[in-house]
């Protein structure tokens, strides 16, 4: 699809968003449409898709939209067609290594997370038999 536009309901499906939450991103600035129709409706492309899907991936892991701006302006910046000296490059580069510490630092923490809540989930479970059945 790429060069095509699409209009937010379309990215909403794709992205499993709200239109709600796609206008909200929207209007902090992490996400512009790339064109309006005529019309005036919102035209999306693959690119801002992405974009969405990046923004997607890191607010369960609860990075605040400061965070995901600044994340996206990196990658903007790295994937831009404008030279980079090595020093600006290393230090886009470390930026994205300290969101991705970040990321694995918390996906840590709700796999211990999950882990305790399929042991709840277990007991009650257990506790729900009735009292004459085999335990494992």
């Amino acid at each position: 699809m790429s060069g095509e536009h699409m209009q937010i309901g379309e990215v909403a499906a794709r992205t499993e968003l709200s239109l709600r939450t796609i206008r909200h991103y929207e209007e902090t600035g992490l996400v512009i449409p790339s064109a309006r129709s005529q019309g005036g409706f919102r035209l999306y492309t693959d690119a801002d898709v992405s974009r969405l899907m990046v923004i997607r991936r890191m607010k369960p892991l609860g990075f605040t939209l400061e965070q995901m701006r600044d994340l996206l302006q990196a990658t903007d910046r790295l994937d831009s067609a404008d030279a980079l000296d090595a020093d600006e490059r290393e230090i886009l580069m470390g930026r994205i290594r300290d969101y991705q510490q970040a990321a694995a630092d918390q996906v840590d923490k709700l796999r211990v997370q999950l882990a305790r809540a399929e042991e709840f989930a277990a007991d009650l479970t257990t506790r729900l038999r009735p009292s004459g059945a085999a335990r494992p």
